[in-house]
This record gives C-alpha cells, sequence and structure tokens, in this order.
C-alpha cells in the first residue's frame, strides 16, 4: 500500500484503462490532476479552444481506439459546454469518461462560484453520472464508471470530484487491470439460440442482412463479409454505420432509412427474413413503422445489449451476445449440416433492384 495524492490516483487509474489523451481546458479546480499529468508524460492533456471541442475529440478518439475517450473540465459552462458532445456520444454508444473538478464540498449549496447541479444535468445523456464525496472512495466509484463506460453497449459517463477531494491524500495499491474489476470478455451467444437463428434462416427464401455498428465495435466486419458472400445472402447497413460492410462488396445493397439508399429500402420490403446484427433498429433506420421492414418477415436480432432487442418490433428469436462471437458461431452452426441455397433470383434480385 502507498500513499499519493487523490489526482495521481486519477491517472492511474485512467493509465490502467490504456488511456494517453485527455482533453479539456485548463481550470483551478483539478490543479492537483494537472500536477500529476505534470509528472507523468504518458498521458497528455490536450488543451482545446471550447470544451465542446473536447467531448467531441474524446468520441472520435474513444470510437477509434476502442478505449476510453477522456475529458477534463472545470466546474460550472467548464462541464455544461461539453453537453452536446456528451449527448452525442450518448446516442452514438462511446465510452466517453467526463472528469469534472467541481466546488469545494463544504461550498456547494450556496450559489458558490460556478456551482451547479452537474449530476442531474448529465444523468439523462450518461450511462452514469457521479459525484465522488471523499477521496477514499476515488477508486471504487471510478471503477464503477469505467464500468458504466465499457460493458455491454458503451457509452458515457460523468465523474464529478470536488476540489478540495482531489486536495487530499488517498491511500491505494496499484491501479488494477481492467479484467480485475469489470468485464472484459465479450459475452458468447446461447447455443440454442445460434441452433434455431440458424434453422430459421435456412427456411428463408430472402434473408438479407441488416448490419449495424455492434458488428464494427466487436471487430465483426469481416465475418458479416464471410456470411454474406459465402451464403449469398444480401446484407444492408443502419443509419450511419455505412464503415460496417465493404461498400464494394457485390451483396452489399446500401445504407437502410434517413438519407438512404432507396435500393436498401425496396431490398428490406422484399425479404422474408431479417438477420438484424449489431443495431437497435432505432428510429433513422427504421422509422419506427413498416415503410421499409416488413410485417410479416420474421426478425432475428443480435445485439449486445437485451434492452434493445425487440424494443421497436417484435423478433421471432433475440439472442444477446457479442457480433463477432455470435457470426462465428453461425457460421459454424451452419457449415454444420447442409449448406442453406437461397434462390439465385434473390441475389440478382437484391442486385439489380430499385
Amino acid at each position: 500500500m502507498s500513499e499519493r495524492t487523490a489526482g495521481r490516483a486519477v491517472v492511474e487509474l485512467l493509465k490502467a484503462e490504456g488511456v494517453r489523451y485527455i482533453f479539456g481546458i485548463v481550470g483551478s479546480t483539478f490543479l492537483d490532476v494537472l500536477d500529476a499529468l505534470y509528472d507523468d508524460r504518458s498521458v497528455e492533456y490536450i488543451n482545446v479552444r471550447h470544451e465542446q471541442a473536447a467531448a467531441f475529440m474524446a468520441d472520435g478518439l474513444a470510437r477509434v481506439t476502442g478505449t476510453p475517450g477522456v475529458c477534463l473540465v472545470t466546474s460550472g459552462p467548464g462541464a455544461t459546454n461539453l453537453l452536446t458532445g456528451v449527448a452525442a456520444a450518448h446516442v452514438a454508444h462511446t465510452p466517453v469518461v467526463v472528469l469534472v473538478g467541481g466546488v469545494p464540498l463544504e461550498h456547494q449549496q450556496k450559489d458558490a462560484f460556478q456551482d451547479y447541479d452537474l449530476v442531474s444535468l448529465f444523468r439523462p445523456v450518461t450511462k452514469l453520472a457521479v459525484q465522488i464525496g471523499s477521496a477514499a472512495r476515488i477508486p471504487e466509484l471510478l471503477h464503477a464508471a469505467l464500468r458504466a463506460a465499457m460493458t455491454g453497449r458503451p457509452g458515457p459517463v460523468l465523474v464529478e470530484i470536488p476540489r478540495d477531494v482531489l486536495n487530499e491524500q488517498v491511500v491505494e495499491p496499484s491501479a488494477p487491470e481492467p479484467g480485475h474489476y469489470r468485464v472484459t470478455h465479450p459475452l458468447p451467444p446461447h447455443p440454442d439460440a445460434i441452433r434455431e437463428a440458424a434453422r430459421l434462416l435456412r427456411g428463408a427464401e430472402r434473408p438479407l442482412l441488416l448490419v449495424g455498428g455492434g458488428v464494427t465495435r466487436a471487430g465483426a466486419n469481416d465475418l458479416v463479409a464471410r456470411l454474406s458472400e459465402q451464403y449469398g445472402i444480401p446484407s444492408i447497413t443502419a443509419y450511419g454505420r455505412n464503415d460496417a460492410v465493404p461498400n464494394a462488396h457485390p451483396l452489399y445493397v446500401g445504407p437502410l432509412g434517413r438519407a438512404g439508399a432507396p435500393e436498401a429500402a425496396a431490398a428490406c420490403r422484399r425479404a422474408d427474413l431479417l438477420l438484424v446484427i449489431g443495431s437497435r433498429l432505432g428510429q433513422f433506420t427504421s422509422h419506427f413503422d413498416h415503410r421499409a421492414i416488413p410485417a410479416a418477415a420474421p426478425i432475428v436480432q443480435i445485439d449486445v445489449e437485451s434492452r434493445d432487442i425487440g424494443r421497436y418490433y417484435p423478433v421471432a428469436l433475440g439472442i444477446q451476445a457479442d457480433a463477432r462471437l455470435a457470426c462465428q458461431a453461425l457460421l459454424d452452426a451452419l457449415a454444420a449440416e447442409a449448406a442453406p441455397s437461397f434462390p439465385a433470383a434473390w441475389r440478382r434480385e437484391a442486385a439489380n433492384i430499385s
């Protein structure tokens, strides 16, 4: 056990998650964290012109690297300026960690300078919003925030640490690896669910893959392309997720939904089975109606988050699982028996549909 400043403890806990960049604007409420960063050049604090840019930069970095994108800002407007960027990360399911140096505990609820109820403000656009009231609880509550941000479907979190809490000393062993306080292995699908998905797929004549952002997050893009190519299943992508499928793939029809391709909507209307992988079928993809999603077609929906399975459309089968593990299991199940043979006319129709 070793004694260190609370600011140093925060930095060490972030480093254990692979954080190497922190975005924000310098403020007096978190100088103890900045002092620790000054002495430790393995993590770089990047000053921006406006806090909103910090949120968007953290969002972008998290999407590319898969590690938490971190913002560190001061109280009051320093935090409120982040709100739009954090809300965007919430919609995009990006693990952005918002750290705020707050007003000292002794001055809260007194209309002190830049005192504001940030936890209530950020709660609707985060997976977790919490204030840390003592230095001893920094490891526990920061781990809770990182667990929320990185587990299941990712998302942003807010951690407010009052200035006087950051001034304290904290006794803490060396920061543990993420596997010691959160799930780090993806969720596999249930074998019975995969067998049922394979059965439904074999019974279809016009199956269609609808591929979302969960595929990219799970690194399953190659397996989706293989599933499409090996069994001749056309594919479309959810709104804003065009990167989920190689766009040059001969069986890729186009993006569905708002500002999407008419061909994708036409193919979707003609499908007699939708295999939805890594998409919640949100509004800009589906419009929450049946203009493209056929009412009569069974839906097999695979998602890492159970909350959105069958949320907008009834499913014939819901599978809560990591997209990569589910795709691999489905490929194995299909290969274990005679390969399904979908009519070549469906592939030609999907390729030429308008």
